[in-house]
């Protein structure tokens, strides 16, 4: 039984060190996420219905609908949520990923990425920034014009512009990033810079106009999560190319919904295995504390199943400026992650590590067995709806989660 797992995993893991994630393009969500239409909303995480939701998934179904034009106030909103009317259904089961509470509606631009290798696709939005946004459940009329001036503005300079170049290899500059002082997940200042330097030339060819260059060139110089949202979807393309595998005790995504934190694993379809998720243990922005916190939300944990985050933080020591911590503790999480991995991806050379690949591959066995869960860096959001973003820290998954996946997995295995 052994070997077979073994050899089920080296499959697994074979599939994700050869992939190849590149950037294609930027559509309609509704044009081209498998099984999106009008009446239909994505959130992060394992499927959750309205009555079990968060407060800051609440805020960003709300905005959603005030931005679909699907109501005209936030009490209006709330009881269309409430009806029924709306479908309410996890990114994952889509082919897509979002930040925090991971809001998808119809008429939201996309990045659509592509694996090279394998052929799969993969979707995730455009990146709002910091602070108060939709994403944390903030829904005001700021929030929903910045989203407005994205979709109409932005994303066709950025569609064209991304055309225009070619597409660009996710993995190629996800490395480089890493070797800069990335982690790809809380950190991607580096990735920004590069992203925003491989589009300049073709955002200022393709716009309709200088000030128009300008505004979206100033908008991604000044966001340093811009990279966030295509690492999040090559990691799912990723790791969805692992998926299916019979044997497999693999993690193929790890997810929150701001009320239950939730594995996939390769080898055990499409089951999710749940527990209550936690609050983090972070930095504060002023005013506010843990007792504002909601518990851990997003679907951004795919870059820890795909090998970086928190699982590449000794190659970004700064982080501890933003999430709290030491340099030593961030170099310390690395090493113990390669006690629950399958192996190491050597395209994401660490160089404080003589630049020896990322941790790569969770292991449901070895979580178990080890007593060491994975570590996620993550943002903070408040707990209410419609405030946004509070903070920034460090969460563990619960063990639970892991237990459920080893005794599913013997059971299908006999």
């Amino acid at each position: 039984m052994s070997s077979r797992i073994d050899e089920a995993n080296r499959e697994a893991l074979e599939r994700v060190l050869k992939s190849r994630p590149v950037l294609k393009t930027i559509a309609i969500a509704r044009d081209v996420i498998p099984g999106m239409d009008e009446n239909t909303l994505l959130h992060a995480g394992p499927p959750i219905t309205w009555d079990r939701m968060s407060g800051p998934v609440r805020g960003a179904v709300i905005g959603a609908l005030l931005l679909e034009g699907r109501a005209s106030t936030p009490e209006e909103a709330a009881e269309l949520a409430a009806s029924g009317k709306i479908r309410f259904d996890s990114c994952h089961h889509h082919q897509a990923v979002g930040p925090m509470a991971g809001l998808i509606s119809p008429s939201m631009p996309v990045y659509v990425v592509e694996n090279e290798t394998y052929g799969n696709r993969a979707y995730a939005t455009l990146n709002e920034g910091y602070g108060k946004v939709l994403r944390y459940g903030a829904y005001d009329e700021e929030v929903l014009n910045r989203l407005r001036w994205m979709a109409n503005t932005m994303a066709p300079v950025l569609k064209a512009a991304i055309e225009a170049v070619g597409g660009i290899d996710l993995k190629a500059m996800m490395a480089q990033a890493i070797h800069m002082g990335d982690e790809g997940h809380n950190r991607n200042k580096a990735g920004s810079a590069l992203f925003l330097r491989a589009l300049a030339g073709a955002i200022a060819r393709n716009a309709p106009d200088a000030e128009t260059a300008a505004q979206v060139l100033e908008f991604m110089a000044g966001n340093e999560l811009t990279f966030l949202n295509p690492v999040m979807a090559a990691c799912k393309a990723t790791m969805d190319a692992a998926h299916g595998i019979e044997g497999s005790t693999m993690v193929t995504a790890m997810a929150r919904n701001g009320t239950d934190f939730g594995i996939r694993v390769s080898g055990l379809g499409d089951r999710w295995f749940t527990a209550p998720s936690k609050v983090p243990d972070g930095l504060y922005f002023p005013g506010f504390g843990p007792e504002h916190a909601n518990p851990d939300v997003g679907d951004s944990t795919i870059t820890e199943t795909a090998g970086i985050g928190g699982f590449a933080m000794a190659a970004a020591p700064a982080i501890v400026q933003f999430i709290g911590g030491t340099p030593e503790m961030a170099l310390e999480a690395t090493h113990e992650m390669y006690e629950i991995t399958l192996g190491e991806n050597e395209a994401f050379g660490i160089p404080h590590l003589n630049f020896r690949g990322t941790p790569t591959g969770i292991d449901i066995r070895k979580v178990v067995e080890t007593g060491i869960v994975p570590r996620i860096n993550t943002g903070i959001a408040h707990k209410e709806p419609g405030i946004g973003q509070i903070g920034a820290g460090l969460v563990q998954p619960p063990m639970e989660c892991f237990i459920q996946a080893v005794e599913a997995m013997a059971e299908a295995l006999g």
